[in-house]
Order: C-alpha cells, then structure tokens, then sequence
C-alpha cells in the first residue's frame, strides 16, 4: 500500500529535492506540495494522507506553530537548515528531523523510521512487511492477467507509456507509467533512473559510479540519483 504524503515548504528548490527523493521510492506516493501552511491546513481538512515533510522556518506561520496549532492527523518529519530546532521537534512526536542539505541516504532512513512506527501501532501492512508478506503483482499483458513473482524480476524500464518487466526467464510489457507502477514494488526495489527501475537483491556489480551491473545487463544511474549508490552499499 502507498505512502501518501504531501510537502511544505516555503523554497522550491527545497520542493524540488524532496519531490526527486519520493520519486525513487517505490512505496512513496506525492499527493500534492505547498509553499505555506495555511493552504496545506486547508487541504488535509479535506485529504487524508499518511506523511507530512514540513519544513520549520516559513513566514507568517512556522512549521512548530503549524503542529501546536492544527489538529494533524498524518505523522510528521520536519526539515530545517537550523540544528537548534531539533529537541523542539522531538518533543512535538514527530517521526524525524532533517537537516537541509538532505540527502537521499538521510532521507530514505526517515521513511524507513516511519515504516517501523507504522507497522508497531497500526498493525497495518507496510512496505517493509510486503517484503515478506507479498511476494508477487499481477499486470495485464496481451488481454491476460500474469503473475510475475518479485524474486524473479531483474530490473524494470519504461518506454513512453509502458512498462517493460525483465525476469530471470522472460520480457512482459505492460500499458503503464514508470512512475505509478513503482508503487506497487516492495522496499527493496529502488529506482535509480527516470526509466529503470532495479532488484536490490540481484544485483551481481557495481562496475562503476553510473553503472549497475544486472543479469549481465548494464543499468544506467541517473545523474539525480547518485546517493542511490551509498544506500546500496550500506
């Protein structure tokens, strides 16, 4: 099931690096962006979503003001370029902090605190039990519903408007977009390309910073997503 979330902050180009990082998560959903709290208040009165990326320092209305003052339903991970903030957040019940610049490493072990909340109090699946509890999606291809187990997948590209699946055996194309299809991966798969999407688990090399190496197919990594790399290795 997808993480719905939604960012605030007052800096498009603090939206900008957000919005990359949730795109190469495949159990992350961006409902929608917001440069104020005031119109975000105005939306989740409305829209229920499951993560809130906030950011501290906004004009008007901060982001610590936001949560004492508002009735927030979605849990929070706050984002700052200011330190000093970070006990203030903690004692607030926020998920995490993180500090501007964030990078894709800080940022996927933040989603990763919020799988581990999620599945203690909700006892509803997350991405981190699908790991164990699904193991395999069904996609139309050819007027048929197939079964494609996820140990069998290699990587996943995308062409205009569909999705190319490569297993151990066999190529099955679909009618879909790159970008919703991500959702319904597991953890472990992660998109390291705006068109390739990769197993973490079979992958045989890294045989350089822009190359993984996949069933003896050489996988690009796209220039925005170069931490991709370091999660790898750790």
């Amino acid at each position: 099931m997808a993480i719905k979330c939604i960012v605030v902050d007052d800096e498009p180009l603090a939206i900008k690096v957000l919005e990359n990082h949730i795109m190469k998560v495949p159990d992350l959903e961006l409902t929608a962006t917001f440069d104020n709290p005031i119109s975000a208040g105005h939306f989740l009165q409305n829209t229920s979503i499951d993560l809130l990326f906030l950011d501290i320092q906004m004009p008007e209305v901060t982001g610590i003001d936001f949560i004492k003052n508002t009735m927030i339903q979605p849990k929070i991970i706050l984002t700052t370029a200011y330190r000093e903030y970070a006990l203030e957040g903690y004692e607030l019940d926020i998920i995490d902090y993180l500090l501007k610049p964030i990078s894709f490493l800080r940022f996927y072990k933040s989603i990763n605190k919020y799988r581990a909340f999620h599945a203690t109090t909700s006892g509803k699946h997350t991405s981190s039990e699908m790991d164990i509890t699904l193991d395999h999606i069904f996609v139309n291809s050819n007027k048929k519903m197939i079964r494609i187990e996820f140990n069998n997948i290699l990587f996943i590209d995308s062409i205009k408007d569909y999705v190319r699946i490569h297993t151990v055996k066999d190529t099955i194309i679909t009618k879909d977009k790159i970008s919703t299809f991500v959702q319904r991966l597991p953890s472990y798969f992660l998109r390291v390309h705006r068109s390739y999407i990769i197993n973490t688990r079979k992958i045989a090399a890294l045989t350089s910073k822009d190359v993984i190496l996949l069933g003896g197919i050489e996988i690009p990594i796209g220039a925005s997503y170069k931490d991709i790399i370091k999660l790898i290795n750790n």
